[in-house]
């Protein structure tokens, strides 16, 4: 891993993640989490304080990143809520069966190398009747919009970490087992080819 992927882009990511509207994001989803929670994509922290400390006792932050996960130490979150940083990739999650009662995650499976075998192991750690929370930026619904997001998206790609621009979120979750119960979309601000939103809750099939 070079200078740019350990100190630079880690910066990039958290600025880039804590604007004003992905927090307004952020604020819908993340307080619907119930339970023991593994938050896929810890990064930088930006959903520890939106959680409820009234609904959940424990969270999992699963992030690679040395660099997110020092700062996610200096996050804030609620006193009542015990949270774990794990050192991991999303294709290997380190929990056993039917350990966590939500799998929570926010902006992540844009960069995620193989989404499958990620959604494979969060159906795998959910217990029976639990939920995975999601908030993505993916693909746009215009196709002036998309044909952007498939021109830029190579150099994107490298510029931000493998994070793409034109992943179909909804079709992804279907196709790793996963039923839509809950569906919201929308451009949020910024710039068109990466502000537009899906978000919602899933449950394995």
């Amino acid at each position: 891993m070079g200078w740019y992927q350990r100190v630079i882009l880690p910066r990039v990511i958290h600025a880039a993640c804590s604007s004003s509207p992905a927090a307004r994001q952020r604020a819908k989803v993340v307080p619907r989490a119930r339970g023991r929670v593994l938050e896929i994509g810890l990064g930088s922290g930006l959903n520890l304080p939106y959680y409820d400390p009234s609904e959940v006792r424990r969270v999992w932050g699963l992030e690679p990143s040395e660099a997110l996960r020092k700062m996610a130490r200096q996050a804030s979150v609620p006193d009542e809520i015990a949270l774990e940083l794990l050192a991991a990739e999303a294709e290997a999650i380190p929990l056993e069966k039917n350990e966590a009662d939500t799998v929570l995650i926010t902006y992540t499976l844009c960069t995620i190398a193989d989404v499958p075998r990620a959604l494979e192991e969060a159906r795998r750690v959910l217990k029976p009747g639990g939920q995975l929370l999601f908030c993505e930026h993916g693909r746009a619904p215009d196709a002036a919009v998309r044909r952007w997001q498939d021109w830029v998206n190579p150099l994107w790609k490298r510029a931000g970490g493998g994070c793409h621009l034109n992943r179909d979120i909804p079709a992804l979750l279907r196709a790793g087992g996963f039923a839509i119960q809950d569906l919201h979309s929308m451009y949020i601000p910024g710039w068109k080819p990466a502000s537009f939103n899906y978000w919602g809750a899933a449950y394995p099939k």
